[in-house]
């Protein structure tokens, strides 16, 4: 499954946007999905999980009650909708789909990774 995020952009403090994933060669309804972020020098960090039918999510503390995962399966696409925005929200975000149906914080779980979409927030 090759995904593709978009939805990036450079955006001030308390802001919001929405990042989306989507697979334009196959349908990944059947697969949990997580979103993944790099910023500049730093290692790669799990920010949310979501499963095949939307029914569990999970978050990484720092985006707990700011951002909130969803996926409409019906077009393939997989959304972060980011509130609240922070400067340390800055980074190169990334989708993933999962080898199973369920989201995971562990990235060895995915198998199938998009080209990322650059978030910047300026304070």
């Amino acid at each position: 499954v090759q995904l593709q995020a978009s939805g990036g952009g450079l955006v001030q403090a308390g802001a919001f946007l929405r990042l989306s994933c989507t697979s334009s060669r196959r349908t990944f309804s059947n697969n949990g999905v997580g979103w993944f972020r790099q910023a500049p020098g730093k290692a790669r960090e799990f920010v949310a999980a979501i499963s095949w039918k939307g029914h569990l999510t999970s978050y990484a503390d720092s985006v707990k009650g700011r951002f909130t995962i969803s996926r409409d399966n019906a077009k393939n696409t997989v959304y972060l909708q980011m509130n609240s925005l922070k400067p340390e929200d800055t980074a190169v975000y990334y989708c993933a789909a999962a080898r199973g149906s369920l989201g995971s914080s562990y990235s060895s779980l995915y198998s199938s990774w998009g080209q990322g979409t650059l978030v910047t927030v300026s304070s």
